[in-house]
């Protein structure tokens, strides 16, 4: 076996399916044997005007949010939680551009073409920059953040073509369109492109506001991905959410700098699609989403030739990734250090906030300072979890 077929071989042992929910699975074991069932439930629940309304919110949420500075953000009281929630991803887009990049190899170095749906401002653009693909299409919602994402692909073609030895970087297309109604494909400049990767990055949620936009946005992912291929994401735990929910007094539960509100009624069996709640984060205005069921995201997504390969909360994927990604994790200032320097106060709450970091220096003497996220911040990034599919290869 050769080093490469070596490596190819250990990277597909790690990543055979792995679920992690954390807890009991009994809301997960409930399903739907037929899908139609579930969506004359919802048809029931959720009208065509309030999802024109929901779709309406979402996008203006977006287009409401201002650029801001590095400075101004470092102000933030979640700095460190976005930073560690962007960790996450480059971890999430390495491992499996990684994947991706060994079976091009046996390809003849193919070039690699990447779909980032619901892709924002192009918070990921550089993750594609250092992933070295030859092309990637960018489609949002929000048609302002589009025009910031193809800003700033301007700005990094610009920048990288004033360095010496320049390399051309991936060539872009972008769709301000809506990933959970419209069609990509028909937008496409290449309306036979082939995928060798396609991302969703805390935005799958929103397309389980009803069966037929779940299925359109799975239907994206899937329609041009090519066999072999894979679909990964970030998306809010619904087990987490529904056992949070189900443990407080009426429908609303968080802490100092997010909070949770439901908005069904049923805590013991919320809908498959419309769960609707509103989540505040920071000051930001609330922003309708949705809880996504797992088992009935498997069996909608092996329609459409899906399977899934890893579902792993935040908290477990950091532990599987926090040594390969240690140096990362430094330089993107991911974890707040404990005890602060001087000059650097706790963003926290100094006596309720970091008692886990004083439990955890307490029993491993020696160690002055490490790296953590506050008890609020950690209570907010714990809700989620990476999904990766693959595209089933065809017999």
């Amino acid at each position: 076996m050769s080093v490469m077929e070596e490596k190819e071989s250990n990277l597909l042992e790690k990543n055979k399916l792995k679920t992690d929910t954390g807890q009991d699975t009994s809301y997960y074991s409930n399903r739907p044997s037929d899908l139609s069932i579930g969506s004359s439930r919802d048809s029931r629940s959720v009208s065509n005007n309030e999802k024109a309304d929901n779709a309406i919110l979402v996008a203006e949420h977006y287009n409401a949010i201002e650029e801001t500075h590095l400075s101004q953000r470092n102000q933030s009281r979640i700095v460190y939680m976005r930073n560690f929630n962007n960790w996450i991803k480059s971890m999430l887009i390495n491992e499996y551009l990684t994947l991706t990049k060994i079976k091009q190899i046996k390809n003849h170095n193919s070039p690699l073409k990447v779909l980032d749906m619901c892709c924002g401002k192009g918070g990921d653009l550089l993750k594609w920059k250092k992933g070295e693909i030859s092309h990637l299409i960018c489609a949002d919602i929000a048609e302002i953040s589009i025009e910031q994402c193809k800003n700033r692909y301007s700005d990094i073609l610009n920048k990288s073509s004033k360095v010496r030895g320049f390399a051309p970087i991936f060539t872009a297309e972008f769709i301000a369109a809506d990933c959970t109604k419209v069609c990509l494909r028909e937008k496409y400049k290449d309306v036979t492109i082939q995928f060798d990767l396609v991302s969703c990055q805390f935005a799958f949620h929103y397309s389980f506001e009803s069966l037929s936009q779940a299925e359109c946005m799975l239907r994206n992912a899937s329609e041009c991905l090519r066999p072999g291929g894979y679909f990964i994401g970030t998306v809010p735990d619904a087990y987490d959410l529904v056992s949070r929910w189900q443990k407080c007094d009426g429908n609303k539960f968080g802490n100092d700098v997010y909070s949770v509100e439901f908005l069904c009624k049923d805590k013991m069996k919320p809908p498959f699609f419309g769960a609707k709640y509103n989540f505040h984060l920071e000051g930001v205005v609330n922003c309708p989403e949705f809880l996504v069921h797992l088992p009935t995201l498997c069996k909608l997504a092996s329609k459409f030739g899906l399977e899934l390969v890893m579902f792993e909360r935040f908290e477990t994927y950091y532990e599987r990734m926090k040594n390969e990604g240690k140096s990362l994790l430094g330089k993107m200032q991911a974890l707040e250090t404990y005890p602060p320097y001087h000059e650097s106060p706790l963003l926290g709450q100094p006596l309720q906030d970091y008692q886990h970091a004083i439990n955890y220096m307490q029993n491993l003497p020696g160690h002055r300072k490490i790296g953590t996220l506050s008890q609020a911040e950690w209570e907010v990034t714990s809700l989620y979890a990476v999904f990766a599919f693959q595209k089933k290869e065809v017999d």
